[in-house]
């Protein structure tokens, strides 16, 4: 696909992850209809590129007003978005059971349901197009849930499976469905307490910018699943073919994880571990 002269409609344009995007898609020559929830920080975003390179559009995902209003105004563009790119999040990190309901609904709200909802408001749009896109920014936490992670591994489990049956669904059609999945990457996304675990596990942390120009070069190439970095494309893989072997894997870590997540004190070296599974 070239994205030369093509419209993107980019959710969580504004996130560590998200601006990096813009930056790679404008500079592929797209126009990027760029959404996240705070409109000062998107109006930054926009001024910071070529006059009209980027189209800056305020919406919360999970509300239909809202996402009826950004149907409304992607119609109006020409050309219409044919690559819709889902890189909007809502993190989760901490012990499940000190979790609130309200915690859970909003991660999945947010994650799961918003996306499920946006597609299926564009999907008609897309169609249209005589190529087009639908690609999901998920995780490697998609592939493979980790302690103190596991609502939001839920949650991106299941945003993995909405893309798989979706690119099924529409087997030979005008949309292909793409998820790709980042390692840990250094973004505001990620809480101290994030970063302290990244550490004390020697988890290789890449910067936005790389991630951004690897999830663009996959748009291009059509590739329909992607879990960046090595070796977390190998742990992946395992964790669907011997999971048991995870399992003992991380159970061995479970101190570490447990203090960083608000957990019990750790009684593990606090120093950098490197043959860890990496986040």
């Amino acid at each position: 696909m070239d994205l030369q002269g093509r419209t993107v409609l980019l959710t969580g344009a504004t996130g560590g992850i998200g601006a990096a995007l813009v930056a790679t898609l404008v500079a592929r020559g797209a126009h990027v209809l760029a959404v996240a929830r705070h409109a000062e920080r998107l109006t930054t975003l926009a001024r910071s590129h070529p006059a009209g390179a980027v189209t800056p559009f305020a919406a919360d995902l999970t509300d239909a007003v809202d996402r009826a209003a950004l149907l409304t105004h992607a119609r109006t563009l020409l050309p219409a978005p044919s690559v819709l790119v889902l890189a909007h999040a809502r993190p989760s990190f901490g012990l499940f059971a000190a979790q609130t309901d309200a915690e859970f609904e909003a991660l999945v709200r947010t994650n799961l349901v918003a996306p499920m909802q946006l597609i299926r408001c564009l999907l008609p749009m897309l169609q249209a197009q005589s190529q087009a896109a639908v690609v999901a920014v998920g995780s490697t936490f998609g592939s493979l849930a980790f302690p103190g992670f596991s609502a939001y591994s839920a949650s991106k489990f299941g945003l993995r499976g909405l893309i798989e049956g979706l690119g099924r669904e529409h087997a030979g059609g005008a949309v292909r469905f793409q998820y790709l999945a980042p390692r840990a990457t250094r973004t505001p996304f990620n809480t101290p307490a994030v970063d302290a675990l990244n550490q004390a596990l020697g988890t290789h942390v890449d910067a936005p910018e790389p991630v951004a120009e690897a999830l663009v070069r996959a748009i291009e190439r059509g590739t329909r699943r992607r879990q960046l970095g090595w070796p977390e494309a190998l742990f992946a893989r395992l964790n669907g073919l011997l999971p048991a072997l995870i399992d003992r894997s991380l159970a061995k870590q479970l101190p570490l994880i447990r203090h960083h997540a608000g957990g019990t004190p750790s009684n593990a070296s606090q120093e950098p571990r490197h043959d860890l599974l990496p986040l």
